[in-house]
């Protein structure tokens, strides 16, 4: 490898993608046009840094590493579409940073922090156009994931009520230096105009959804007995108001069946609160 380059940091999770092909068609993935504005998370030597800064109309990239955000300042000062921020992901403002453009996400995602800035990004996916990213293949499964399988859970459902989402491709090990141990995939995903499902309440569908998965193994029954809503609702009776068998699992619900508990416990709470 270039040794220009600073040497990979394991505690960083960098593994870097050399793969030209796989590179293109990240790009193709995103549909890069010059009128748009592009988020790169995680641009580390730049190799998919090259090609965006070509298609889009702005680029703002955002690496937490120090010498790599050096080293694309340098590479990319004399154009001034590109911007560089050295930064954690996880602490970016959006509002200052982004302004009120609407944007692309894409990125190769380290994945030691994918999940917590998946869910940034879920806060975020009415500012989103389009994100495709690079996972772990554990983590892309889980975003693509049917009903009734490990895979299943609080991300697929959450992601799939704002997003259609979509596996693009898989991605191997030897695609990256260092070699990491798993494979990768990468997935698009789409905001949608408007919530999949009618949830009532959207903090109370979180917390059921979140609850039903809180211990994978136990039942619905078991998991909201354990919830925070089990202390001004009657989880039993909520259940049997919507035909749903206590006995069952988290990971057999479909989103629709969450979406139906959710509607009926907000109603509930709201008669509750008309009453008094």
């Amino acid at each position: 490898m270039n040794s220009h380059f600073p040497h990979p940091r394991k505690s960083l999770g960098q593994n870097f993608l050399t793969d030209n092909n796989i590179i293109k068609k990240i790009i193709l993935a995103a549909q890069i046009e010059k009128t748009d504005t592009v988020l790169e998370v995680g641009p580390g030597r730049g190799a998919l840094t090259c090609l965006l800064a070509q298609r889009a109309g702005c680029l703002v990239a955002v690496e937490f590493d120090r010498d790599l955000a050096a080293m694309l300042r340098t590479r990319f000062a004399s154009e001034e579409h590109v911007v560089i921020h050295q930064q954690d992901i996880l602490k970016f403002d959006f509002d200052k940073q982004m302004e009120e453009n609407r944007f692309k996400v894409v990125a190769n995602l380290p994945y030691n922090i994918s999940t917590p800035v998946l869910f940034m990004f879920l806060k975020e996916y009415r500012r989103l156009i389009k994100l495709v990213v690079m996972l772990q293949k554990e983590v892309g499964e889980r975003l693509v994931a049917p009903p009734d399988c490990s895979q299943y859970g609080v991300l697929t459902i959450l992601f799939r009520q704002w997003f259609d989402v979509r596996l693009e491709f898989s991605v191997s090990s030897g695609c990256f230096f260092p070699q990491p141990k798993v494979d990768s995939v990468v997935i698009s995903l789409i905001p949608l105009k408007e919530s999949r499902v009618d949830t009532g309440e959207q903090q109370i569908f979180e917390t059921l959804v979140r609850s039903a998965f809180s211990m994978r193994r136990k039942t619905l029954r078991n998991c909201f007995k354990n919830s925070s809503l089990a202390e001004s609702y009657n989880m039993e009776n909520l259940l049997a108001s919507c035909s749903i068998d206590g006995r069952r699992r988290g990971e057999t619900l479909t989103i629709d069946e969450f979406a139906l508990l959710s509607r009926t416990l907000s109603n509930h709470k709201q008669n509750l609160s008309v009453s008094r």
